[in-house]
């Protein structure tokens, strides 16, 4: 079973290749969804790590429904994760009616060729699951990252594993949202390939004037996840 790590920085994504994991998706601002990270941040996890990077492109926290303009700035931030050698891409659009945006998700999917390219929590808020994991299917998304449409993974476990029937080996299933050590062998159990964990931990920042929180993705919880899959 392969383990996706959710990595928020530089940190985060090496501790998580430190820990054995498979594969991260590297954002930054976690506390909102995560969105694109920096040119930075991607350069330097690419130059100095060698696991499998994948990349979130989300121009702002909120919805799903973009702008012209920052549906411009998605696809330059494709390019530029292309130019860079990344891995894969994760994003993805939607309508205000929340159904799959075909026309744009399929230029983003273009766009993004050949690196494999992965439809994020955005299928979590669509009206209608088994026709939108079609129309996935048929724009050549290669996983969907998903919590079965409920709050936790965990929760959506049954709805997982229906959708993962459904695809028959068509696309990935990918899940995600609370996935822990404690839970994550019932996954693998009901025949998923992939998780997604963030699998992170605050860290004390007490002198802060600001009271904000960090966190970052913990070696020991990365470690335990993949000795229970």
């Amino acid at each position: 079973m392969i383990l996706e790590v959710c990595a928020n920085s530089y940190q985060s994504a090496k501790n998580a290749q430190d820990a054995g994991a498979h594969r991260i998706e590297l954002c930054q601002e976690l506390s909102i969804g995560g969105i694109t990270p920096s040119y930075g941040l991607i350069r330097k996890v690419l130059d100095e790590l060698s696991l499998s990077v994948f990349v979130l492109i989300r121009p702002r926290s909120g919805n799903f429904v973009y702008s012209d303009d920052e549906f411009e700035v998605m696809k330059k931030d494709i390019q530029i994760c292309k130019n860079l050698d990344c891995h894969g891409i994760v994003s993805g659009v939607l309508n205000s009616d929340r159904t799959i945006d075909i026309e744009r998700t399929q230029e983003l999917v273009e766009l993004s060729k050949p690196l494999p390219f992965t439809f994020h929590r955005a299928f979590d808020e669509v009206v209608n699951p088994a026709e939108a994991l079609e129309q996935l299917i048929d724009l050549g998304v290669e996983r969907v990252l998903t919590s079965g449409q409920e709050k936790s993974a965990e929760e959506g476990l049954d709805i997982l594993e229906q959708l993962n029937k459904v695809t028959n080996g068509r696309i990935n299933i990918l899940a995600g949202g609370g996935i822990s050590p404690e839970n994550a062998s019932k996954f693998k159990e009901v025949g998923l390939k992939e998780i997604h964990a963030s699998a992170s931990v605050k860290i004390d920042q007490a002198d802060s004037v600001f009271a904000m929180q960090q966190t970052v993705s913990d070696v020991s919880t990365i470690k335990a996840i993949l000795d229970a899959i």
